[in-house]
């Protein structure tokens, strides 16, 4: 990395700051994670910038303040076990792994997925478990074993109403899920945790522009949303 690109990360650590991030594990965490690394060539000059960018599908990797306020949301302990729906191009997801012991991310569209999970070998990232499925629906079964409930969950898309049932019942008990919720042009990100009696406290975080949470595994010919 040149002086250039170590200012412009500096320059964005402390913006953050200024925007009223305060978590310094979260701050560390965006500090070692190359940006860089997960946006197109087209808009590479644009990496360290405080802005979504577009990663192809219709899909962005959102602008880091946001990365930041879900990560800080989610009280992330290293500890934790977190579900991810919504991988993208695991920007993410690399900033959970170094905040938690074991993250697990689902993306419906199979060509980011796997580009994804390039990356994440490139970067020795090797606490993440990356599957192409339908987010909302959690995280499968598979082979006879079970990996919910999580301590934590976080939805890089917005729920038109509520989060879905399936992702708030493998949440555990005390557990929190942070979540954009509302129609396009109206959404807020909200975190829920789990009480023991299953309901759940909600608590708005800040008002938020996310793309459409989906069903379904994404056909190649989808024009996204």
């Amino acid at each position: 990395m040149n002086a250039q690109d170590i200012n412009k990360r500096i320059r964005l650590i402390m913006h953050l700051r200024t925007m009223g991030v305060t978590d310094t594990d979260v701050l560390s965490a965006m500090e070692r994670v190359p940006r860089d690394e997960f946006v197109p060539k087209e808009v590479l000059d644009q990496a360290w910038e405080d802005m979504a960018l577009p990663i192809g599908r219709g899909q962005t990797i959102s602008q880091p303040l946001v990365v930041a306020k879900m990560s800080e949301g989610l009280r992330l302990s290293d500890r934790d076990k977190v579900l991810e729906i919504g991988t993208g191009c695991g920007y993410q997801t690399a900033i959970l792994a170094h905040l938690a012991r074991r993250v697990y991310t689902i993306e419906r569209h199979v060509p980011l997925q796997e580009d994804a999970e390039k990356r994440f070998d490139q970067l020795k990232l090797r606490n993440i478990t990356a599957l192409a499925a339908d987010g909302m629906k959690g995280w499968p079964t598979m082979g006879g074993i079970d990996q919910a409930p999580f301590d934590k969950i976080i939805v890089t898309a917005a729920a038109s109403t509520e989060p879905p049932q399936a992702l708030l019942d493998q949440l555990k008990e005390g557990g929190i899920m942070v979540i954009p919720v509302g129609p396009p042009g109206d959404q807020m990100l909200r975190s829920y945790q789990k009480k023991e009696d299953g309901s759940f406290t909600i608590k708005d975080l800040m008002p938020v522009r996310f793309v459409p949470l989906l069903p379904d595994v994404a056909k190649d010919d989808e024009a996204a949303a």
